[in-house]
């Protein structure tokens, strides 16, 4: 991963994108069509512009009542055909700092954030972004322009972990904010009230959002094989505590394991996709490995 200013995409990266064919196979046939369809499957179709009529076209598209005024023939473009918006929504509170590895929760969802964009503006879809800590610290709404990328990009690399976390009203707030269905997507270590977050997120759904949830984990955190006596400090409150991990790793890893199920169980009951992911693992293999997972499902 580079530190670029405005880029976290490595040119490796983009070489591997394009040597599989994975921007025309994968993100057309697989994320990114079944994600145009889904959010209005079952649902009428709205109204959105017109466009020039061409060879090929269906006559039935026709807006006659426009030929009647221009002599011109113009199709009439709904919802469904236009362009996916997304919304990318990056948690970047204090507990988003650790790091037991080479990169932070926060320097890996930066760069994954980045790829997601990336893949989207080069399929011509609307990106648009959301930091927050425990209040909104920048949005950044959808556009598909490649050149808002070095804003996006930006904005990314400027965040810091700071702060406690305010997920559901951050979600709830976005979510009366969007009156068009679209794709929502959140990379957050989710370390906050999951059924509050759930709700959230479930916001979302009741109005007809596709929803991603990206967890981010620390191995440290999965596994808690620490090997002496350690001092704990809480990143969003500062209190402290001293420990011997070996004490408590049951109990841990128990209370651990049963949230991350929890929060699987719930999501998938609420038609919403879970994706557990840890910074071990290189973002690009993460991401690459999750497009052909979905494009498998459709």
């Amino acid at each position: 991963m580079t530190k670029n200013r405005t880029n976290y995409l490595s040119e490796e990266f983009i070489a591997r994108i394009d040597k599989f064919n994975l921007r025309a196979r994968l993100i057309v046939e697989g994320f990114i069509t079944g994600l145009h369809k889904s959010p209005y499957h079952g649902f009428s179709v709205e109204f959105s512009d017109h466009r020039q009529y061409n060879p090929g076209d269906a006559i039935r598209n026709v807006d006659w009542k426009v030929y009647a005024k221009t002599n011109r023939y113009y199709i009439k473009r709904y919802e469904e055909e236009t362009n996916l918006k997304s919304y990318i929504i990056v948690d970047h509170s204090a507990s988003m700092g650790y790091s037991s590895g080479t990169f932070s929760k926060l320097e890996y969802a930066k760069a994954f954030a980045s790829a997601l964009s990336y893949l989207m503006i080069s399929q011509q879809d609307a990106v648009g972004l959301l930091t927050f800590s425990n209040r909104i610290t920048d949005y950044i709404p959808p556009r598909s322009m490649r050149s808002y990328l070095n804003i996006l990009h930006k904005k990314l690399f400027a965040l810091k972990p700071e702060d406690t976390t305010n997920t559901v009203e951050i979600l709830h707030s976005l979510a009366d904010r969007i009156k068009k269905r679209g794709l929502i997507i959140l990379i957050s270590d989710m370390l906050d009230d999951p059924d509050k977050i759930l709700q959230g997120l479930l916001h979302f759904r009741h109005q007809k959002h596709e929803v991603i949830l990206f967890h981010i984990q620390d191995k440290k955190e999965q596994d808690f094989d620490f090997k002496r006596e350690t001092e704990f400090v809480d990143s969003e409150t500062g209190e402290k505590i001293i420990v011997s991990p070996w004490q408590i790793r049951k109990d841990y890893l128990e209370a651990y394991n049963e949230n991350a199920a929890y929060l699987k169980t719930k999501c998938h009951e609420s038609f919403i996709e879970y994706n557990p992911i840890t910074t071990e693992t290189p973002f690009e293999d993460n991401l690459l490995g999750y497009l052909i997972k979905r494009s498998k499902l459709m």
